[in-house]
């Protein structure tokens, strides 16, 4: 069936969401409209972007169920920026899946995610419908970061490395007021519900079914022999660690049966373990205070066009050789590239890639096709030697 749309940007008012809407924009994208709660606030943010006046304004609430089936019956792509997802997603992702209609998100909630794989996985199948969770920083750099690494390990070795490291080099900018949010949505629905504390500690908690090899925790500040740094941890591992472990099990286990993966960050400098560890920790934690920005928030466009990161993905052999990756990034990571890496997601599933129904990963759905979106359109670099 024809639809009206091939994106609809679900959340466009705020501040993420406008984001997609100017990259979209930019990117002369055919066939988008933007929705959200208020006419008014939609027609506000259209005018300040510089949109067109006949760009296609759509009105659709979480609360409002039909509303939003609706909406996912006039599109290709719900693209949605509101969050936190398990206070306001849930009835979005049972539309998508219902209607077959394509889905990504920035979701970085893992209990909610395996929450809606139990309930809309195999719906999804029937119907045909992609949704695809965390396409933002959390979590495609890494997602795609430890495929490109892979790629170089088999076309090498023969095989895929059994043991990676991904080590947060460089980064400069913030993590979004919604990924702030969300964290403390989870804390709270934890301390509500005990089992979903067990899901967010469990690094298969999106596998159902398999339970690979025991992981590194990543809960304190280490020497890295490998690298010869000192490692702190790294505030979005939990998510990131499972979205990887997720990827290689839709990939067939691609990456091994006893795939090993941690994600921690490089402290600055070889000084004062404690000192450098506590320094990296406070400036990349959202949860530290209450001065980041809140939802809806975000930095002006010159803190987020000065912003960067640089991740080195690390694949140790079973014969002791060494594979490294790195994926670097233009902007910061929590608004301007995320901005940019989700719009190009939704584009790859109008555009590059069809694939069955059910609830994907970036890297198992997307993989190559979107890496190189990202490489010529999104400022994102992938390098492997």
């Amino acid at each position: 069936m024809a639809k009206d749309f091939d994106i609809i940007v679900y959340g466009a008012t705020g501040f993420t969401g406008r984001l997609v809407a100017e990259y979209l924009l930019a990117r002369n994208a055919p066939r988008w409209a933007m929705a959200g709660r208020s006419l008014t606030k939609l027609q506000e943010v259209r005018d300040e972007i510089g949109a067109p006046a006949d760009t296609p304004l759509i009105v659709a609430n979480s609360d409002d169920p039909a509303s939003l089936k609706t909406m996912c019956e006039r599109t290709a792509v719900v693209l949605t920026t509101v969050g936190p997802y398990q206070l306001y997603g849930n009835d979005l992702v049972a539309a998508c899946a219902e209607t077959g209609t394509a889905y990504v998100d920035l979701c970085g909630e893992p209990a909610w995610m395996r929450h809606m794989i139990d309930a809309h996985h195999e719906t999804a199948r029937r119907t045909g419908a992609r949704i695809v969770f965390s396409c933002g920083f959390d979590s495609i750099p890494f997602d795609l970061g430890v495929l490109t690494l892979q790629e170089a390990a088999k076309a090498k070795f023969g095989h895929p490395a059994p043991r990676v490291k991904g080590r947060v080099r460089k980064m400069r900018g913030t993590f979004s007021g919604g990924t702030a949010a969300s964290l403390k949505a989870t804390l709270a629905a934890a301390a509500r519900e005990p089992s979903i504390l067990g899901l967010l500690i469990n690094p298969f908690a999106l596998t159902p079914g398999f339970d690979g090899p025991s992981q590194p925790k990543g809960m304190l500040p280490e020497y890295d022999s490998t690298i010869g740094a000192w490692v702190a941890p790294f505030i979005m591992a939990p998510i990131n660690t499972k979205n990887v472990h997720r990827t290689n099990f839709l990939l067939g286990q691609a990456y091994g049966s006893d795939f090993v993966y941690d994600e921690m960050m490089v402290a600055p400098g070889l000084g004062d373990m404690g000192k450098a560890a506590a320094e990296a920790i406070a400036r990349i934690n959202p949860m530290a205070s209450d001065k980041g920005p809140k939802p809806g928030e975000g930095p002006s466009k010159e803190e987020r066009d000065n912003g960067f990161y640089d991740l080195l993905f690390i694949g140790e052999m079973p014969g002791g050789e060494r594979i490294d990756a790195v994926v670097t990034g233009d902007r910061d990571p929590g608004y301007g590239s995320t901005s940019k890496m989700i719009a190009e997601a939704a584009l790859c599933l109008v555009n590059d890639v069809e694939g069955d129904g059910g609830i994907w990963t970036p890297g198992a759905l997307m993989g190559v096709p979107l890496r190189k979106r990202l490489i010529e359109h999104a400022g994102l670099t992938f390098t492997a030697a």
